[in-house]
């Protein structure tokens, strides 16, 4: 498949071109060709079930921090769509039913293939081992399942509770924001004090 990039008539055509750029390539190599090793038990609708997978790995590439999210980034993304020859992208909910039927069996048939995916395609056959192997790890928070595996409570450091409309009038006295600086009471008048004259002491 050959992709041009340009200006278009239209107001938009897609707005993850590198996206489309990066799928084609991949496309073309066949980099996700070990896929076809698991075995999904789903019938075969408009869409296969590695198809499906291959959705949620653009989803991951289009920002998606959750499935719902590809509702409302990828459903009007019918020209990244044609990259692979998807007609459309699949609803969150179908996509949600097709990692749900994976069992463990199918999640290690999952894991054979991606490592197979990224030995056939990484550096480190080829790296010098007298110097260090530097490494990038992403330890940036996601929200999660309660239900998720090894899922536990935290925060994240960026993310403040939004306050309501009358939270000035809702919280307690000790709470309440100030604003300005706060002044002490002065202990005499400005008047009295100015009025009496500066007089130097003598010295005896």
């Amino acid at each position: 498949m050959t992709i041009e990039f340009g200006f278009t008539e239209e107001q938009i055509n897609t707005q993850y071109a590198p996206v489309a750029a990066l799928l084609a390539r991949y496309r073309e190599q066949n980099v996700f060709g070990a896929l076809d090793e698991v075995q999904i038990p789903m019938r075969k609708r408009e869409f296969a079930p590695i198809d499906k997978l291959l959705q949620v790995l653009v989803s991951i590439l289009t920002s998606c921090t959750t499935l719902s999210e590809t509702n409302v980034r990828l459903k009007s993304e019918s020209s990244l769509a044609r990259v692979w020859e998807w007609s459309r992208f699949v609803d969150q909910s179908n996509l949600s039913r097709t990692l749900d039927a994976l069992t463990q069996k199918q999640i290690e048939q999952l894991r054979h293939s991606t490592t197979r995916i990224w030995r056939g395609h990484s550096r480190i056959k080829t790296h010098d081992w007298r110097g260090y192997l530097w490494l990038d790890f992403d330890l940036s928070g996601l929200p999660c399942s309660l239900r998720a595996e090894e899922s536990q409570k935290g925060f994240f450091s960026d993310k403040k509770t939004a306050q309501d409309a009358s939270w000035l009038a809702s919280a307690p006295s000790n709470t309440a924001k100030r604003s300005g600086q706060t002044y002490s009471r002065a202990t005499g008048t400005p008047a009295i004090v100015c009025s009496q004259p500066w007089q130097a002491q003598k010295l005896l």
